[in-house]
């Protein structure tokens, strides 16, 4: 069981909202509230991001941890401005470490929410690779197996690396995109493109098409390579040549034989 019941609680009080008020800031009814704080319901993803971003929390905090007076009111940042207000020593600031930034699983949300603040990107873990992409680069670990079929395709856990698409480049149908938006962040090949959405497919499928409205996306990003340490076993028309070689060969065994 998550934090967030009792941290919605401590919120509230710290902020000095009742549960109605708290409710109208992210059109829930009081009666979610309760039974969030109460622990008989959780909030939906969309309401756990909207809290963590309109009190400036972060989302595996508010998830995981129990919230303290500091998290709240961010003291340690206002202290940290001060005492270099008042610092007359130069502070050499700190180059950015090299590599491409990776989004794993466990920040996924915690992108959602901060895929344009500038010093949660620079903290992005790093992954060193010999890529040469010419625009913004990022690599995305995959969460799920909607990529994969017959073992084939991308698995669980491959890192995506991805260049970032702009209004400028025409999106390719047929090629693989990782869409960042307000539900969540989805692996998938582009089926098409409409005016207000994208139509996109899984490789397996046993999974239907998720259509995405270009209001609610935030980033698209283009897949331009894999790193996977999964060896992908034989191919169907692979596995067929493999048979039809293994039969050939004890056919030809059995005539010498005779």
């Amino acid at each position: 069981m998550s934090q967030i019941g009792q941290n919605i609680r401590k919120i509230r009080s710290a902020k000095k909202l009742n549960q109605t008020q708290f409710a109208e800031i992210f059109n829930l009814t009081r009666g979610s509230v309760g039974a969030y704080e109460e622990g008989r319901a959780e909030p939906k993803i969309d309401t756990i991001i909207q809290i963590a971003n309109y009190f400036s929390l972060s989302i595996d905090l508010l998830l995981n941890k129990e919230i303290t007076v500091n998290d709240l009111f961010h003291l340690d940042a206002f202290r940290q401005k001060l005492n270099e207000a008042h610092s007359f020593d130069q502070v050499k600031q700190k180059s950015p470490a090299p590599g491409i930034g990776l989004v794993t699983i466990k920040n996924q949300l915690e992108y959602i929410v901060n895929y344009g603040n500038k010093d949660f990107l620079s903290n992005l873990p790093k992954i060193g690779l010999p890529v040469n992409f010419k625009g913004t680069t990022r690599a995305f670990e995959l969460n799920g197996s909607e990529m994969e079929y017959n073992q084939n395709g991308l698995h669980h856990g491959d890192i995506l690396l991805s260049e970032l698409m702009d209004n400028s480049k025409g999106s390719k149908v047929g090629h693989i995109y990782i869409i960042v938006h307000k539900r969540g962040i989805d692996v998938r090949r582009l089926r098409s493109e409409q005016s207000n959405n994208y139509t996109l497919a899984s490789d397996d499928p046993n999974y239907t098409d998720t259509i995405i409205e270009k209001n609610e996306l935030y980033e698209l990003w283009i897949v331009k390579g894999v790193y996977s340490t999964y060896l992908n076993p034989p191919k169907l028309i692979e596995n067929k040549v493999l048979q039809l070689e293994s039969r050939i060969e004890a056919l030809e065994k059995r005539i010498k034989e005779k």
